[in-house]
């Protein structure tokens, strides 16, 4: 094929550009502006395009374009698309295309889809099995987070986000899983779903869009979802598979799980990590991977790029990074950090970066969420205010509705960084989380 990315420097669409070069595809690309990672993975496929937006690149000899979430409707090169009668394409729906044929796996929730994915990938490809893939972070073992090729199943993580400006509908309800997973819901993205009604709506679309002999993973700790779940799915069509928490123990800073009366110990951490592991292992079980075959494998399971990642360490220091942003995945971060170092003094910042982490009827939300920390920072950039043209946050806001006692509200790196210092004990973990990237800091030299 002769494919066109408008917006190729997406997380996603960088990626699969990638991935349909390396399949022999005649790939090319535009975009206004493209940062690392991206920029260095597409300049080494020699994908990287110059900046800008070019309509004479959109010629009639191409057979699909695939259009990016960062491009608006008013894009030159999508409107010569659109004047030359193009396929367009959202790149959930080229995927789903791309996957007609295939066993469908699609890993969703709130939060932890992308570590789930990831631990399913990395279980599967121990065990041997071929298998495309589409997952939002850097994966250790996988050269890209996306793969197309003529294998017989997919892993697809199922975000709920919007596919594109012209496709406003959730990337998962493309997929049509024949397997799914749902971790939890929490209401998140404000931005495109105003209310948690509408919010929690997405999420039943995508149960009742199931076909027969469908599968479906879920925790069952999770009220609301076991309750849609039983709403919107019918088991004489239907096949339910309610997972748990599982029993584990912590012990000299590592987590032990038991499934099934087998234990093994981890290189993950948290709580709501078990449980992920208790959904890869449900979902790894339906593809024929026995549970010595899982545990083997899961135990050097290091974890997803930025997911309570450690990138390092000093004696009687650890600095990790974390992606978490939502309050359901701060409260999860933090949790799983105190718990892995009950002895340790836990440094706990979190910047607020996303739409919905910065607007004021979600930041409530965060109550408490922070709370098991030592020492707490609360980070927002006025340069992420200005350009969402977003209400400005005032401390005494923040405060509030965070709940803590002991807060430190930031809107500098300088105080960002002085924090730090001053919390220091020299027994200490620094726990650094975000979607973004604290205003540009360079985090290893914080410890």
């Amino acid at each position: 094929m002769k494919v066109h990315f408008i917006a190729i420097g997406g997380s996603i669409m960088h990626s699969l550009a990638i991935a349909l070069k390396i399949n022999g595809h005649d790939v090319s690309g535009s975009d206004d502006q493209i940062f690392d990672p991206a920029k260095s993975k597409l300049e080494s496929h020699n994908l990287l395009p110059e900046a800008g937006w070019h309509p004479d690149r959109i010629t009639k000899d191409l057979d699909v374009v695939i259009l990016g979430m960062h491009a608006f409707t008013d894009n030159p090169e999508l409107a010569r698309a659109k004047e030359l009668g193009l396929p367009i394409y959202s790149f959930p729906e080229f995927i789903a295309k791309q996957s007609e044929h295939k066993q469908r796996i699609v890993i969703a929730g709130s939060a932890g889809k992308t570590t789930i994915t990831s631990m399913v990938m990395h279980v599967l490809q121990a065990a041997g099995k071929e298998f495309d893939y589409l997952v939002g972070a850097q994966i250790p073992g996988f050269d890209n987070p996306v793969r197309i090729s003529d294998a017989p199943i997919i892993i697809v993580e199922g975000d709920e986000y919007l596919s594109s400006r012209i496709d406003p509908k959730p990337k998962f309800l493309h997929y049509k899983p024949n397997i799914l997973a749902i971790s939890n819901i929490s209401w998140d993205h404000i931005n495109v779903f105003p209310t948690e009604e509408v919010y929690l709506e997405q999420f039943e679309f995508l149960l009742q869009g199931l076909e027969k002999a469908s599968s479906i993973i879920y925790h069952e700790n999770d009220e609301r979802l076991s309750d849609m779940v039983k709403e919107h799915t019918d088991p004489e069509i239907h096949y339910l598979y309610p997972y748990k928490t599982p029993a584990y123990k912590v012990e000299e800073e590592q987590f032990e799980i038991d499934l099934h009366g087998l234990t093994k110990k981890l290189k993950v951490i948290g709580a709501h990590n078990m449980a992920n592991v208790n959904a890869a292992w449900k979902t790894c079980e339906l593809l024929g991977v026995s549970l010595d075959q899982f545990l083997e494998s899961i135990s050097s399971f290091e974890g997803a790029g930025i997911r309570l990642e450690i990138i390092k360490e000093n004696p009687g220091e650890l600095l990790i990074r974390d992606y978490a942003h939502a309050p359901s995945k701060v409260k999860a971060s933090v949790d799983a950090v105190k718990s892995n170092y009950p002895d340790k003094n836990v440094i706990a910042c979190l910047e607020l970066h996303t739409f919905s982490s910065l607007n004021k009827n979600f930041i409530p939300h965060y109550k408490g969420s922070l709370v098991p920390a030592d020492h707490k920072l609360v980070f927002v950039n006025p340069k992420a205010i200005e350009k969402r043209r977003m209400e400005p946050i005032e401390e005494e806001f923040i405060l509030e509705s965070f709940g803590e006692g002991k807060l430190v509200f930031a809107k500098s790196v300088d105080e960002v960084k002085s924090f730090i210092q001053d919390a220091r004990t020299g027994k200490d973990v620094i726990l650094m989380m975000s979607s973004g990237n604290f205003g540009g800091m360079d985090l290893k030299s914080l410890i």
